[in-house]
């Protein structure tokens, strides 16, 4: 059981200096990828939302003379 827990420390510890010394930064593609679900995700809500919009200035208009 010693022996587990002490691979299991070994290999965590590998693991996370592998990752602090990847100097890699992200490539153009991926930018795309995340810039086109954060505009999937807009898109959708508005849409979610455009009868709540539309009834909030349609409040707003009568208010107003």
């Amino acid at each position: 059981m010693l022996k587990l827990l002490a691979f299991a420390q070994s290999w965590a510890r590998d693991a996370a200096e592998s990752l602090q010394k990847r100097e890699e930064g992200q490539t153009m593609a991926e930018y795309g990828v995340v810039l086109a679900v954060i505009t999937l995700i807009v898109v959708v809500s508005i849409g979610f939302l455009s009868g709540a919009i539309a009834g909030a200035i349609d409040q707003v208009t009568a208010i107003l003379p």
